[in-house]
């Protein structure tokens, strides 16, 4: 078998992977639960790739997404749930209903204005599967992922509960809010250690609250924030290396003036 561009070699590939006695033992014993790790471990490693502006390694992990999605679409048609095509025929069908402005009459000149539109047919959509009887989430809240990275959901809760108006019009009411919670975490710093953990709990929810007030996604700044760290403290241990010595080898104030030193060379 070769490799092609054409997705229904990739979709044969994966039922021979998955076909009893021939296909791969460790393919065939996978199920939706084992397979939902490597999922999400993907999609980071996109982000990843992105970041680092590595657009070869950009086209090899949206390949390795790929594979989860077929993947996923093979075992349900094993069990008469679905197949690859049903999971291409729904996302095309939502992308036309969500999006009227491009394939319809409705008009929508800025993100903003789209971004209210897809909220309203999303709306629809919700009223329409009360109708059919289908469950639907309720609640302002509902609908958020439990499986989602704890930054992320914090940032889709708040959104959610902006849209019904529990929220700050001004990023500096949520600044103030962040200094509240840091003084909550100084003054259980008397008391219990769980008591402090919690109030950094909400320390970081409050921060989270800012970046979204700011028009930015926490997840990045946090990424970016830790690349800035590794390459702050790389820079340390170089320095600390021209002096023959190792960072355990000396004392916090000369790897702090080390640090300064650093950030003024960037």
């Amino acid at each position: 078998m070769t490799p092609s561009r054409d997705i229904d070699r990739l979709i044969e590939i994966m039922a021979a992977l998955r076909t009893p006695k021939t296909g791969c033992p460790w393919d065939i014993e996978q199920n939706f639960a084992t397979i939902a790790p490597y999922t999400i471990e993907e999609a980071y490693e996109i982000a990843d790739a992105i970041a680092r502006g590595d657009l070869a390694d950009l086209k090899d992990e949206l390949g390795d997404l790929l594979l989860q999605v077929v993947f996923h679409a093979r075992m349900a048609q094993e069990q008469g749930a679905f197949d690859f095509g049903a999971v291409v025929e729904a996302i095309t069908a939502k992308l036309i209903r969500r999006h009227p402005h491009v394939f319809g009459q409705e008009r929508a000149d800025n993100p903003r204005s789209v971004k209210g539109l897809w909220e309203d047919i999303k709306a629809q959509e919700k009223a329409a599967k009360r109708v059919r009887g289908q469950p639907a989430d309720e609640g302002a809240l509902a609908g958020v992922p439990v499986a989602l990275p704890a930054m992320t959901r914090a940032l889709k809760l708040q959104s959610k509960a902006s849209r019904v108006g529990f929220d700050w019009n001004d990023p500096r009411a949520v600044l103030r809010k962040i200094r509240e919670e840091a003084d909550e975490i100084e003054a259980a710093l008397d008391s219990e250690e769980s008591a402090a953990a919690a109030e950094v709990g909400d320390l970081l929810f409050a921060a989270v609250n800012l970046a979204r007030h700011l028009q930015a996604d926490p997840e990045t700044l946090l990424r970016q924030t830790n690349r800035k760290f590794e390459r702050r403290f790389a820079a340390i241990e170089r320095a600390l290396a021209a002096r023959g010595k190792k960072p355990q080898d000396t004392t916090i104030e000369e790897m702090d003036a080390l640090w300064d030193e650093a950030k003024a060379g960037e």
